[in-house]
């Protein structure tokens, strides 16, 4: 009887086993006592610092629960766990919590801020993303069928044939949330064939949402590699959705914006094409398009009503400027490929008409109208009711955050679409 008691009493002292923190595809639930123990039993967790009074929590954890049941059959597995760090006080201390809920990925017992997405669909792509390697090596024409299936569609892939891997390593660093980078060093002609490059080295980009490619031959230096990536980085032409508008704000390129009646018709999807050809050749612009029919509220912006004479081209500095082109107001049906040809020189040649948006930034819209002295007034009693609002719902804490869902790079539609309004294009992205 002694020796079992002893038997016991060693077995509650002992650390907690691998076993208890396996990833099963279950938020963890983590306590002072087994924290430590947790972290270093995997090599890549997410843990959720949280309080049980606060509101947001509560909105999160169904969307933890579902993620973890994916991330876990991963070929790189991920935990997520949830620790209460408002009754475990020094767990929250020590790692700087101030605010609920505050996510930290632990890479290897090494903790990151985590401030991507929180819907459980795009918190799985952001986070296949955040513990890949930075460029994977690909040695085989089956490893970069792999590679390309794990990586999805939600994200441009970026491959190098036949480049050697310092070449693309700073800028799969810098960009390592926004695409997928390898290099293949061994491949064969059916996969050249495949990927329709004739000589390496040969950088390729593919978007699998658009079904797009493109191929980037050199030259090799740093500059010219990186502005390749960058204008690689959105499809050659995509739709103005909610989405896109947050995808937009890290290019720092002017935006040629095509508004159309319907997006869906024949008629529209040939222009778009046509805008495609144009974007190939023209990469110093980022080309959009949006229907009115989809989108009346953004399109409203740019002076567009029922009665406007539509397609219509405007080049928009993506804030609360954009451009008319003298003589290219609309057009016509026939030969379109060269009206958007004389519409880009035009502006080119500094043809233009210089404009405001009526709605896209909600200050310098208020401004126009009614003065900077009642636009502080508005702001003031604004911040006062949000607060009082936030009161009423939780607890005000220091440093409380509840940031947005930052979009990956796929552009699906959203099931409506709001007017533009201020910060549609400095929501930040992940």
């Amino acid at each position: 009887m002694l020796f079992l008691s002893i038997s016991v009493f060693i077995l509650l002292l002992a650390p907690a086993s691998a076993a208890e923190f396996a990833v099963d595809g279950k938020v963890l639930e983590l306590t002072e006592s087994n924290f430590d123990a947790a972290i270093s039993s995997h090599d890549y967790i997410l843990v959720e610092f949280y309080a049980p009074w606060c509101g947001h929590c509560k909105r999160l954890a169904p969307q933890l629960d579902k993620a973890a049941s994916i991330l876990a059959d991963l070929k790189q597995p991920i935990s997520i766990a949830k620790i209460d760090a408002d009754k475990y006080k020094r767990v929250g201390s020590k790692y700087g919590i101030d605010g609920y809920p505050t996510l930290k990925i632990f890479m290897h017992g090494v903790p990151t801020d985590y401030y991507g997405p929180r819907k459980a669909d795009l918190l799985v792509r952001f986070l296949k993303k955040f513990v890949a390697p930075d460029v994977a090596i690909l040695n085989s024409d089956s490893a970069i069928s792999e590679f390309v299936e794990e990586a999805g569609t939600s994200f441009p892939v970026f491959i190098g044939f036949g480049l050697n891997e310092s070449a693309i390593s700073p800028f799969a660093i810098k960009y390592k949330k926004r695409a997928w980078f390898s290099v293949a060093k061994d491949f064969s002609d059916k996969t050249m064939e495949f990927y329709d490059f004739d000589k390496v080295p040969a950088l390729v980009a593919r978007h699998p949402n658009y079904d797009e490619q493109s191929i980037f031959y050199g030259p090799y230096e740093e500059s010219f590699i990186e502005d390749y990536i960058k204008q690689s980085l959105l499809p050659s032409a995509l739709p103005i959705t909610e989405e896109t508008l947050r995808l937009l704000k890290d290019d720092e390129r002017k935006i040629i914006l095509t508004i159309l009646e319907d997006e869906t018709d024949d008629r529209s999807k040939g222009l778009v094409k046509l805008l495609k050809a144009a974007a190939s050749a023209n990469r110093e612009f980022v080309f959009v398009f949006v229907g009115f029919k989809q989108w009346q509220g953004f399109a409203e912006s740019f002076e567009v009503s029922k009665q406007t004479k539509l397609p219509k081209m405007v080049v928009w500095d993506g804030d609360e400027e954009y451009f008319s082109v003298v003589g290219s107001d609309s057009i016509e049906d026939e030969d379109q490929g060269s009206q958007i040809t004389r519409f880009i020189q035009g502006y080119k040649d500094g043809n233009v008409i210089q404009k405001r948006i009526s709605s896209g930034s909600f200050m310098g819209f208020v401004n126009s109208m009614i003065g900077l002295g009642t636009v502080t007034i508005i702001v003031f009693v604004v911040a006062v009711v949000m607060m009082i609002q936030s009161l009423k719902e939780e607890p005000l804490r220091v440093g409380t955050r509840d940031e947005g869902d930052y979009p990956s790079s796929s552009t699906s539609q959203p099931d409506s679409r709001q007017p533009l309004h201020s910060g549609d294009k400095q929501d930040k992205e992940d």
